[in-house]
């Protein structure tokens, strides 16, 4: 049986006190999740006064990026090592920002996720299609396409060690969500690309779904046989409904 997780992506948002009133906001209403592992994802800046806040509870903290190297001249950049230094346990790569808007590709995300779970901490590996992808019929071909990255480079087995998040871009921030037929169908496409290699990994495999989520349409999302979750953006900044959506989970 595969727990359901949920993933608050902050995204760039939010000051110190804004961080620490909403990490109160969910930790005070803890026993509405009893069954859902969470997750919260600030941004770096953030990280290490949200872990002392989440120090001793249930939920883990995550980042939502990484670099590829372990350290050195690379200015700007943050290692895994560092993450973890700071109690980090998951990072998300391969968001579709990080793959539009700073053109990160297939095999950078690749090597990302490779370098996460090298240091022992659970990359959260994101996949999907922008509209015009969608609306060309080719979503299968685009999310395959992500997906062998990392089975090439990794191995299909390395999947368990790690999370996936299926996200259609035109779905992430603009009020616009898949039904839930649309997200099952890519979720199940998913499983069954993974299980033409090992059927015991895409069965063990969690699979998210992130676009739009709400408290409102969580329920309906979640119950999908192949959804095992969500990755939330912009509801994970208010507490209430970020807990909804983890008592839907």
């Amino acid at each position: 049986m595969r727990r359901p997780l949920v993933v608050g992506n902050w995204k760039m948002n939010g000051s110190r006190t804004e961080a620490k009133e909403l990490v109160a906001g969910v930790l005070a209403g803890l026993n509405r999740i009893p069954n859902a592992e969470v997750v919260v994802c600030p941004p770096f800046v953030f990280l290490a006064e949200v872990g002392v806040q989440l120090a001793g509870s249930p939920i883990a903290l995550g980042a939502q990026n990484c670099s590829t190297e372990k350290g050195g001249a690379f200015t700007g950049e943050v290692a895994v090592a560092m993450l973890a230094d700071v109690g980090s346990r998951y990072i998300i790569v391969g968001h579709s920002e990080r793959r539009t808007l700073y053109s990160e590709g297939d095999a950078v995300v690749a090597a990302k996720f490779a370098a996460v779970r090298a240091a022992g901490l659970v990359p959260i590996l994101c996949v999907g299609e922008r509209l015009d992808e969608r609306e060309a019929g080719v979503t299968e071909a685009i999310v395959a396409r992500q997906l062998d990255a990392v089975m090439d480079m990794e191995g299909v087995a390395a999947l368990t060690q790690g999370v996936l998040a299926y996200e259609p871009v035109w779905a992430i921030g603009t009020g616009r969500t898949a039904s839930p037929q649309q997200a099952q169908e890519v979720h199940a496409f998913i499983r069954s690309r993974i299980a033409a290699r090992d059927p015991e990994t895409a069965r063990k495999v969690r699979i998210l779904y992130g676009g739009s989520v709400k408290g409102s349409n969580a329920a309906e999302l979640f119950s999908m046989p192949d959804i095992d979750g969500g990755l939330i953006g912009g509801a994970s900044l208010n507490a209430q409904e970020f807990l909804a959506i983890c008592a839907a989970a």
